[in-house]
């Protein structure tokens, strides 16, 4: 039986692309080197859900537009959120992202990332939720979220996952930023290359491979491997959205943030209690 016309969804933040069983999703705002805003990430939700449970569609390529993968959350859009109490809209914009990296680290289709440019925050996240991983070399990876004063609330247990908790502890509370050699070492990245066009032929070589595999037996095998550290990830995002979001309505977010926009180191000032304030 053939499977019913796959309909992809429109999209404005990213681009979609089916391509002889490839679905490439491209992150797609270059002017902020494809910072991610809350309709990116119902985009890239929509974009699964398109694909769930679908064996036509074989493998997911995440790139990002402009030389750049993903500098994270747009920390503008981020200052901008209402502050008001009640239903809390910058813990659910924050869950929301939470909600996006489990969606596809779940998917049943191989998920490639190609890491180029900034790496940091959000996109960080992406990769740690990704299949296989190919970066350049010259790739800038990072978790800045606590030099602007919040934490990195949804991201912190896939980065854990990923890599270890004792690596994930160093990179998170430094603020570590590397290169794609250093990626490679961690775990964080399968394959490094040093210019564009071994970049492009090591993804031409995965997807290669991963069509060699049997849809089915590749959405089975994704799936067992899944299951094999099963824990309740939901009921700790939901809390760590709500850290998120006491941090973005503090005073260290409110001087990360400022002291990002205007290149500067921020400035933090620890009380007696032991909280940091600007």
């Amino acid at each position: 039986m053939q499977p019913a016309e796959l309909i992809l969804p429109a999209t404005d933040s990213i681009t979609l692309v089916l391509q002889q069983g490839v679905l490439y999703l491209t992150l797609n705002r270059p002017v902020s080197r494809n910072a991610m805003t809350a309709a990116m990430l119902d985009e890239i939700i929509d974009a699964f859900d398109a694909i769930r449970g679908r064996l036509d569609v074989r493998a997911v390529v995440i790139r990002g537009a402009g030389g750049h993968f993903c500098a994270g959350a747009d920390l503008k859009s981020l200052a901008t959120a209402p502050k008001s109490a009640g239903d809390d809209p910058i813990a659910a914009l924050n869950r929301r992202f939470g909600t996006m990296l489990q969606q596809v680290e779940a998917a049943s289709q191989v998920v490639v990332v190609v890491c180029e440019g900034s790496v940091l925050g959000g996109g960080f996240g992406l990769v740690c939720v990704s299949d296989i991983a190919i970066a350049h070399s010259a790739a800038r990876f990072g978790l800045p979220e606590t030099t602007r004063g919040l934490p990195p609330a949804q991201i912190a247990p896939f980065v854990a996952s990923r890599v270890g908790l004792s690596q994930a502890r160093r990179l998170c509370l430094t603020g570590a930023q590397f290169d794609g050699a250093e990626a490679l070492r961690l775990g964080l990245v399968h394959l490094v290359a040093d210019d564009a066009a071994a970049l492009d032929a090591m993804l031409d070589e995965t997807l290669d491979a991963v069509l060699r595999c049997a849809p089915q037996a590749n959405a089975i095998t994704k799936s067992i491997l899944m299951n094999v550290e099963a824990a309740e990830l939901a009921t700790r995002l939901d809390a760590a959205a709500l850290q998120f979001s006491q941090c973005a309505r503090g005073s260290e977010a409110a001087e990360g943030i400022t002291a990002f926009m205007q290149k500067r180191r921020a400035s933090w000032v620890v009380s007696a209690q032991g909280s940091a304030s600007s």
